[in-house]
């Protein structure tokens, strides 16, 4: 039994040291993995932001490009609204120039000024010349046809005049027809410069994301590989501890062992002294009194 404790006694400080090295290992182990996983959730971490940001500007150029695409629908019906304005002074132009066609193909030779002239010559005439009955009804008559006639001049004056009006209108929204479809087409094309900004910036984030979420793959990998290292140190933390309580449950027992024997030592080096008449030390006595025993100076 006391062999088999003491070769115990001789193996246990080559088991501690075996179990302190086995966790200094582990620990490194775990250090260095854990300092790995610090600096894949740094690299995380950057990756993330940098996702935040690129995320950002793609909806920023989304919100733009969606700006552009709204003057875009505007101009267009803005187009569609002068076409129609077009289309209907364009119509309304060969209406009037039909109607000029018709009154010049039946009005009389004959200008306006030269008309106007006669009738204000033969009304002057009835009014200062003396003449019968008939002859003052024929001038009368005359004059009711040249105002026939002067009525067909100023309708075609007047449908000429609208008609260049017309042009001038037609002209001017036509140019401005233009400057809306230049503007319609310059705002098309950045409106798809933009979209493909955009969905570049879509693309680097989903990238950027790709790459962020395998990092977190890795470092979660990482934390599982620490587990059971983790474990095993918790394990051999354990059997240390244990170890030395049970050293130190052998180290008290050879302490009270030793103590004993001390006693004994002590208790017979007393009753030797008190058969001699001698003198007893202060432990002596104490050893002594301790097992109810008297003692003499």
């Amino acid at each position: 039994m006391e062999k088999a404790e003491e070769e115990q006694r001789l193996t246990e400080p080559k088991k501690i040291e075996g179990l302190y090295k086995k966790l200094s290992e582990l620990t490194e182990h775990r250090n260095k993995l854990n300092s790995e996983a610090l600096e894949l959730v740094e690299k995380r971490n950057k990756l993330n932001d940098r996702f935040n940001t690129v995320r950002t500007e793609a909806l920023e150029l989304k919100s733009e490009r969606d700006k552009i695409n709204e003057n875009v629908k505007w101009l267009k019906q803005q187009r569609s609204d002068l076409n129609s304005k077009i289309r209907e002074k364009i119509d309304e132009a060969k209406k009037l120039r039909q109607q000029k066609q018709e009154i010049a193909e039946k009005m009389p030779r004959g200008d306006f000024e030269g008309l106007q002239k006669e009738i204000e010559d033969i009304e002057w005439k009835i009014q200062t010349t003396s003449m019968d009955l008939k002859e003052e009804r024929k001038h009368v008559e005359r004059v009711k046809q040249l105002e026939i006639q002067l009525t067909a001049h100023r309708k075609f004056q007047k449908l000429r005049k609208r008609i260049s009006e017309l042009q001038t209108e037609i002209d001017t929204v036509q140019a401005k027809g233009k400057q809306s479809h230049e503007k319609l087409t310059e705002l098309a094309q950045k409106s798809q410069e933009t979209h493909e900004k955009m969905i570049a910036k879509v693309a680097e984030s989903k990238k950027i994301k790709a790459e962020a979420d395998g990092l977190h793959q890795l470092f979660v990998q990482t934390k599982e590989k620490m587990k059971p290292i983790q474990e095993e140190a918790a394990t051999i933390a354990g059997q240390l501890k244990q170890i030395k309580a049970e050293v130190r449950e052998e180290q008290e027992k050879e302490r009270k062992k030793t103590e004993e024997t001390l006693r004994e030592r002590l208790e017979n080096q007393a009753k030797e002294k008190l058969k001699r008449g001698e003198k007893l030390s202060w432990e002596e006595f104490q050893v002594l009194t301790e097992k109810g025993m008297g003692a003499q100076d």
